[in-house]
């Protein structure tokens, strides 16, 4: 049997979609026939996208803005992928106030409030929803240099949960994605030091990283009708760093 995939007359609001694993979920939800509202602070990065994929839409916000939680309230939204987020790894005598809300804002409020809104908007059309937060392996582990960020993916997953519930009598259904480090420019970056790459390498079963592609596949698989049962779970692709 064929997976179901088709999204068509779906309305789709993607977080973070700029750049990495955000840009790919755009691309791979606009391609299964979603119409995608990509999100992000670059206004440049997200005209590049919409102009190269049919079916995106630039949407220039930024997600802590209590105004754009008004306006994602008031429209349609029959999916969001809940996206953004930060990460600044530093040792937990060493992270500054600033750093760590930051961290707080825009990773567990911002991704709180732009449910909020989408909950709304869904909640108002009567016709259910989904939404996927994503999440980390982080989310369900702990590391070193890691404290605050996984402090809030361990939020995330809670708040998936209990949103889980809350919302499925009202045929709204909610899951989160926890990848492992995702092959990116930014983590190429951080493998310059050798020593961390093979301390990445060595605690994932598979020895590699995740793709952004994949990732979104993963996603599109949560937002489609093949899930339909699906709401509550966190999908893991961490290539086994957390069954150890």
């Amino acid at each position: 049997m064929r997976m179901q995939s088709d999204l068509s007359g779906r309305t789709a609001v993607v977080t973070g979609a700029s750049q990495g694993i955000g840009r790919a979920v755009a691309v791979a939800l606009a391609q299964a026939g979603a119409e995608v509202a990509a999100v992000a602070r670059s206004t440049d990065r997200l005209e590049r996208l919409a102009a190269e994929q049919p079916g995106v839409t630039a949407w220039p916000a930024d997600v802590t803005d209590p105004g754009f939680h008004a306006k994602l309230a008031s429209r349609p939204c029959d999916i969001l992928v809940n996206n953004a987020g930060m990460n600044t790894p530093l040792p937990i005598a060493e992270m500054p106030t600033d750093a760590f809300d930051a961290m707080l804002n825009l990773n567990v409020r911002s991704v709180y409030m732009t449910a909020q809104a989408a909950v709304r908007s869904m909640l108002s059309a009567g016709r259910g929803g989904v939404i996927v937060n994503m999440s980390s392996q982080m989310g369900h582990v702990g590391s070193p240099r890691r404290t605050a960020y996984c402090l809030t993916k361990h939020a995330v997953e809670g708040l998936t949960k209990a949103m889980a519930v809350e919302l499925a009598p009202h045929g709204i259904r909610v899951n989160s994605v926890a990848p492992t480090f995702v092959d990116t420019d930014w983590t190429r970056a951080m493998f310059a030091d050798d020593s961390f790459k093979r301390f990445v390498l060595d605690m994932i079963p598979m020895g590699k990283l995740v793709t952004a592609d994949e990732v979104a596949s993963a996603v599109l698989y949560l937002c489609s009708p093949a899930a339909a049962m699906v709401t509550g779970t966190s999908l893991v692709m961490d290539g086994g760093w957390t069954a150890r």
